[in-house]
Order: structure tokens, then C-alpha cells, then sequence
């Protein structure tokens, strides 16, 4: 039995250095997503008040406004699903919608990832050197137990940064995407009448 006890204690602090390793990679993809998320925020606005005046404020849908204001921007995904919308029959219509819905749900990937193993990892790298420390605490080696403990510490955070980051960042750019959605949708039907 004590084999297998100093067998699972080597085992999990052999497993500090990659748990380290991966929340500074995530906490480093977070504030790049910060970043993108930025950059998303600023397309979304400028996407309302471009399309909001056409789409909702009107009872008839203004096709060659729709297309000169997508045509701006052909590169970007919405536009680029728009225009593609305008000239396409119903049936191709859901399913350029539906890609547009599966690649908006494709980007929040690196956001889910973050908001789902930022926690995990920053337990384990809680977990990990809490052992050192008792024992450390127990031969009277406080400089040991303070070391571990900071670590442990500093693990927690990192990790509740990317996971608050990844949280954050899956909701807005969700929320985006449904509003797209919507938007591409109420285009969709008023093209079937």
C-alpha cells in the first residue's frame, strides 16, 4: 500500500510542470480572445447599424440596399452568407443559414475550451503542491510549504482568469450569432413570400 501511495505522490507532482504549462497557455489564449472579442464587439455594432435600419424598421424588405451594404464587406462571414442568401433558392437558403449557425458555433471553440479546462487545470495545479506543503508544514519547512502554497495560489487564479474570460466570451459571441441568426432567418422568410 505504500508503494502505491509514493507511486500516486510522484505520479501527481510529475504532473505540476504540464498543468503549469498548460494555464499559461490558456491564460495567454484568453487574452488574445479578449482581443478577438473586441474585434467581434466592433463588427457586431457595426453590423447593427448597418442591417437593423433595412431588416427591422421597414415592412418591405429592400433587396439591392441589402446587397450594396453586404457587398462592402464580401469577406466578412455575415455579408458573405447575405449575398450568398440574396441569390439563392429557398432550399439552398437553409443551408447556407445553417452553415452560417455551425461556423458561429465553430468560433467559440477556443472560448468553451477556456471556459471548461481553466478550472480543471487550475484545481490540479491547486491539488498538486497542497501535498509538498503538508509535508512541509509537518517537518517544520515553511519556506517549502510557503513556495508550494504560492503556487498553488497563482495556479487557482491563471485558471479562473481563462475560464471567466472563456465564460464571458461564449456568451456575448453567442449571443451575436443568435441575433445573425435571427436577421438571416426574417431574410430567409420575406424571400419565400
Amino acid at each position: 500500500m505504500n508503494l502505491l501511495s509514493n507511486l500516486m505522490f510522484w505520479v501527481s507532482n510529475g504532473l505540476l510542470v504540464p498543468v503549469i504549462a498548460g494555464l499559461i497557455y490558456l491564460f495567454v489564449k484568453s487574452l488574445l480572445l479578449l482581443g478577438t472579442l473586441f474585434g467581434t464587439w466592433q463588427s457586431y455594432r457595426r453590423r447593427q447599424e448597418t442591417f437593423a435600419p433595412l431588416v427591422e424598421n421597414s415592412s418591405t424588405l429592400d433587396l439591392d440596399a441589402l446587397r450594396t451594404q453586404a457587398a462592402l464587406r464580401p469577406d466578412a462571414p455575415f455579408e458573405r452568407t447575405l449575398i450568398a442568401v440574396l441569390d439563392a433558392d429557398p432550399a439552398r437558403r437553409n443551408l447556407l443559414i445553417g452553415h452560417y449557425e455551425l461556423l458561429g458555433e465553430q468560433r467559440l471553440s477556443t472560448a468553451k475550451i477556456l471556459s471548461k479546462f481553466g478550472p480543471i487545470l487550475g484545481l490540479m495545479g491547486t491539488l498538486i503542491p497542497m501535498g509538498p506543503a503538508l509535508v512541509g508544514l509537518s517537518t517544520g519547512d515553511i519556506g517549502s510549504m510557503a513556495y508550494n502554497m504560492q503556487v498553488a495560489f497563482a495556479t487557482t487564479v491563471l485558471g479562473m482568469f481563462a475560464s471567466a474570460v472563456g465564460y464571458m466570451a461564449v456568451h456575448v459571441m453567442r449571443g451575436y450569432n443568435r441575433n445573425d441568426l435571427i436577421r438571416l432567418d426574417y431574410i430567409n422568410e420575406k424571400l419565400s413570400r
